[in-house]
């Protein structure tokens, strides 16, 4: 979760330009996200995940990125905003037989343990997916690029552990260091 001066950041030359989230836009490894809002829109993809940072870019998962989700956070996808979860591009993935690359979760947050599932890979065959709790380091607090990234870590994260560097990045953020 390190910000760049947006002169110095190569990776916004290089998204992608659409109306959603995509695996190019993961070239440059994965990305750990805070869900922004969520809901069910219908047609072919039928799921928006909104993403803080990603604004008129939502994640729209599939459908085993989906029951990964409903498995680890629920039915209810009101409950998904502030959640956190890191995505990552695996160019394994298939569309009409050829490897093109997709969209996976390696980490989610509120999850007490790795979750693994059998998801569908091809017509008849699985193959196990997991998923591991997402944990909030030190790192992520120091590099919170805004005193509302920061309050958003603060449910993720062991607060006992982290309570210095949460008061330490806090200070920074309002006296503009």
């Amino acid at each position: 979760m390190t910000t760049l001066d947006p002169r110095y950041d190569i990776s916004t030359t290089t998204l992608a330009k659409s109306d959603q989230l995509n695996a190019d836009d993961l070239i440059g490894g994965p990305v750990t996200v805070t869900v922004a809002d969520a809901y069910v829109t219908g047609g072919e993809q039928p799921v928006e995940i909104h993403l803080a940072g990603y604004p008129g870019r939502p994640f729209k998962p599939s459908k085993s990125m989906r029951k990964v989700i409903e498995h680890a956070w629920g039915r209810d996808m009101r409950a998904y905003v502030g959640q956190w979860m890191t995505l990552y591009r695996d160019e394994k993935v298939k569309y009409a037989g050829q490897e093109v690359g997709g969209i996976k979760i390696s980490h989610m947050s509120m999850i007490g343990e790795p979750i693994k599932l059998a998801l569908t890979v091809t017509r008849g065959k699985k193959a196990p997916h997991i998923v591991q709790p997402l944990v909030v380091t030190e790192g992520d607090v120091m590099t919170a690029p805004t005193l509302e990234a920061l309050t958003a870590l603060w449910p993720h994260a062991d607060q006992d552990a982290l309570k210095d560097a949460f008061t330490t990045r806090k200070t920074q953020l309002q006296t503009g260091q």
